[in-house]
C-alpha cells in the first residue's frame, strides 16, 4: 500500500489517501504536482483505494507539499516518513 500525503499551508496535520500499486501512487503524485504547478487555482479532489468511503477536496494553491510512501503493514505507524509531530505544551 502507498501513501500519498498532501501538506495544506498553516495546517498541522497533512490529508492523504492510498493506493494499492506504485503506478497509481505515482499517477497521483503527479496529478498534485501539476494542480500545484497551475497559475489557476482548482480544487483537487482525490479518493482513498484503502478507504472508498474517503474523500478528499483541496484547493491547489494550499498545497505546500506532497509526500509518496510505501506503507508496509509490520511497520505502519499512521505517519509517513520526512513528517515531524509537534506537540505544543502548556
Amino acid at each position: 500500500m502507498f501513501s500519498i500525503d498532501i501538506i495544506v499551508k498553516n495546517t498541522p496535520v497533512s490529508l492523504s489517501v492510498q493506493r494499492k500499486l506504485e503506478a497509481d501512487a505515482e499517477t497521483v503524485y503527479q496529478q498534485v504536482l501539476e494542480a500545484i504547478r497551475s497559475p489557476q487555482p482548482q480544487i483537487l479532489e482525490l479518493t482513498c483505494e484503502k478507504n472508498p468511503e474517503k474523500k478528499v477536496a483541496v484547493l491547489s494553491s494550499e498545497i505546500s507539499g506532497v509526500v509518496v510512501a510505501q506503507k508496509s503493514g509490520a511497520a505502519s505507524t499512521g505517519r509517513s516518513p520526512g513528517f515531524v509531530t509537534m506537540m505544543a505544551t502548556e
